[in-house]
């Protein structure tokens, strides 16, 4: 539990119950049991970024003698380093034991997991020929030496620490790499309808004999260990380097960066824990977790189906956008009217075909995009390069430093930059987030302007996984200010007005503050007065200030956050009109939806930022208005059934229990699959 301490809860703390929430869906026994499995990935796979960036910059803070409560939420950055430290220590022990759990379940669906002691005479022959033309001839192994420095340790990468008792009472350490090109979970020949998998660590663990049998020692074993590195970029002075060169500099340094975390086997013997701290320059201050036999478990996400689709969710059909059709132009049909596209529920394949549209378009004169993440084979940029072949002028505004997505950013950059395509790459001191396309087409001899701003990425792999809202329009009033923004990039000494859109970094808190004073103007003189908010994350204590002068007024404040959240709904006397919510399901919650009143005449924006300060002062986005009636309307019905879901939904409070809201009517409402029921019915009805 994590203790209020002031009027903000430390957005790190937050974080790690956001992360608890994700591993209440792995224990979760109503989620197929596949998929459970995958929420323990996803878990691992958290906390390791977390480690990477928020841990570690915490104790960047703490070696400066900062101190850091201004920046912490009160806690001094010593104290925070430690109750980290001890919040993680307690959550793995209880996804180990979920783990343990979901494994004895799958024993009962005959799936084994097995050990290398369990290995049936039926899968030696198999097993051994797979040691011997799969496994070896990629393996990486490191006898080590007191007098040969410890080489350096890649980051998040499993290794086993192999310890042999050698004649004499030698001792002999060596580490094996469980290197990301091998496959971790090994399935095995069925025998009769049952199936078996080992994974690769444990394969690695039956071969020992076959890896050192240069050795000739009396006893062999092998634990596994982890570090975790510093992931911020520092970047060099050289004014003779260009922008993409300092960003490949920067990802390359980061691979030896500051160890922040160092997890190890419980079971691994002092002795030899000890020579690897010492042979590793890490000390009892750093973070040093004892975990359980295996590492890396974010690699359950991909933990093989075995063609059980009983054991995982069922895969939905994405929809089709009521009046929107992938067989006519779309140009065509949001000339008169404005669209939403929902994904993963409506199909991503809006954005393909759009951009595939301009592409060959002898009107489209040019197109202007901004590129914050793409997926590893990325339709919208053949798209981009195949507008370009056509003499189209395509400008990219792409992210190079897109945490985690650098390498692949820098190398779509530079195949775009080869095809002819306009590149920008990004501003200095900002971060560019926004999500948004201008495309101009002469018509009548006139430049009319067409495009989509959104949510979330365009990344076809994660839209089939992440909800998010893409609205194509054509209101020149819109697109006029987007086209600024992409001026912005090019003249970005110039601050430009903007009539309809809210920008960071110049505008979003001021004109954020501006619509929640409405709201409070309206409460006092008795009108309607409310307040919408669904995102990822808020932690920037000057919106969370005016969210509890809001509620002080009166006005009603209801919030979806999936993540992060500083805000402390329903204190007496601070925010006793605010409730929040957050929901982790099926899909990642990734929408960014705000709604005001405006006395029952409401404003509402889709948006690419959080209510974070990095959004709001240190990057571009873009929330933008929308003036269609029905989708006004489409947009307050998904945010009233997500508000209404008593299945998914935890509650967010004061205690940061992480409880379940409870269902005050009979029916249970799951708002993930209400929501797909919503669309489908629109489909429904427009087709009687």
């Amino acid at each position: 539990m994590t203790k209020l301490n002031n009027s903000y809860i430390n957005r790190e703390l937050s974080w790690l119950q956001f992360n608890a929430r994700v591993l209440q869906e792995a224990a979760d026994e109503n989620v197929p049991l596949i998929e459970r499995l995958r929420f323990i990935g996803i878990f691992s796979n958290n906390l390791d970024e977390f480690f990477k960036v928020r841990y570690a910059t915490v104790k960047r803070i703490d070696q400066a003698g900062k101190g850091g409560k201004s920046h912490l939420g009160g806690i001094k950055a010593s104290d925070l380093l430690e109750r980290i430290t001890e919040i993680v220590i307690e959550h793995q022990r209880t996804s180990l034991g979920i783990l343990e759990s979901i494994q004895d379940k799958l024993k009962e669906q005959d799936i084994h997991i097995i050990n290398e002691t369990q290995i049936q005479k039926a899968h030696h022959d198999y097993i051994k020929s797979y040691f011997y033309e799969e496994v070896s001839p990629a393996l990486v192994t490191i006898i080590l030496n007191e007098n040969v420095e410890l080489p350096l340790l890649k980051d998040s990468a499993a290794y086993l620490i192999v310890k042999m008792n050698l004649k004499n009472n030698i001792k002999q350490y060596a580490l094996i790499e469980i290197s990301k090109a091998m496959n971790r979970f090994v399935v095995l020949p069925k025998i009769g309808e049952k199936s078996y998998i080992i994974l690769i660590d444990d394969l690695l663990r039956y071969s020992l004999k076959d890896i050192f049998n240069i050795f000739d020692y009396t006893s062999i074993s092998a634990n596994m260990i982890k570090i975790t590195r510093d992931g911020e970029l520092d970047f060099d002075s050289d004014l003779s380097k260009s922008f993409i060169d300092k960003i490949s500099d920067s990802v390359r340094d980061r691979k030896i960066g500051e160890p922040v975390r160092f997890v190890y086997d419980s079971t691994l013997d002092e002795e030899t824990l000890k020579y690897l701290m010492e042979k590793m320059g890490i000390d009892s201050k750093d973070s040093v977790i004892p975990g359980g036999r295996y590492h890396n478990r974010r690699d359950y996400m991909s933990f093989p189906s075995l063609g059980r689709k009983d054991l995982l969710y069922d895969k939905i059909n994405p929809l089709p956008v009521k009046n929107l059709s992938l067989e006519q132009s779309i140009f065509s049909t949001i000339s008169n009217k404005d669209y939403m596209v929902h994904t993963p529920y409506h199909t991503f394949s809006y954005i393909v075909k759009f951009l595939r549209e301009a592409a060959l378009d002898p009107t489209v004169k040019s197109i202007k995009i901004t590129i914050y993440r793409l997926a590893q084979i990325s339709h919208v940029a053949s798209s981009l390069i195949n507008a370009a072949k056509n003499g189209k002028k395509v400008t990219v505004s792409i992210e190079l430093r897109a945490r985690f997505d650098e390498e692949a950013n820098i190398n779509y950059a530079e195949q775009m930059q080869d095809e002819g395509v306009n590149m920008l790459f990004g501003v200095p001191g900002l971060k560019v987030h926004s999500k948004m396309c201008v495309i101009e087409r002469e018509e009548h001899q006139k430049i009319k302007r067409y495009g989509f701003v959104s949510t979330g990425n365009f990344n076809e792999s994660t839209a089939r996984i992440y909800t998010d809202f893409t609205l194509f329009t054509a209101d020149q009033r819109i697109l006029k200010d987007l086209n600024k923004v992409f001026n912005f990039f090019e003249v970005n000494y110039k601050i430009y007005r903007y009539k309809h859109i809210i920008t960071s970094p110049h505008y979003t808190q001021t004109k954020l503050f501006g619509l929640i004073d409405n709201e409070i103007d309206n409460a006092k003189a008795g009108k309607s007065a409310y307040i919408k908010l669904k995102m990822n994350s808020m932690s920037s204590h000057n919106m969370v200030d005016k969210l509890y002068e809001a509620s002080r007024a009166g006005v009603k404040i209801q919030m979806i956050i999936r993540g992060i959240c500083c805000l402390v709904p329903g204190v007496e006397g601070m925010s006793d009109n605010i409730e929040v919510i957050s929901i982790v399901d099926k899909f990642l919650e990734h929408t960014r939806l705000f709604i005001f009143s405006n006395n029952n005449d409401p404003k509402i924006y889709i948006s690419s930022a959080d209510w974070m300060t990095r959004n709001i002062d240190n990057r571009v986005e873009v929330s933008c208005p929308i003036y269609d009636t029905e989708i006004k309307q489409e947009l307050q019905d998904i945010f009233d059934i997500c508000w209404r879901d008593n299945v998914k939904a935890r509650i967010i409070n004061q205690n940061q229990d992480n409880s379940y809201k409870i269902s005050t009517t009979d029916k249970k409402i799951r708002a993930q699959f209400e929501i797909y029921d919503y669309y489908k019915n629109k489909l429904e009805v427009s087709d009687a």
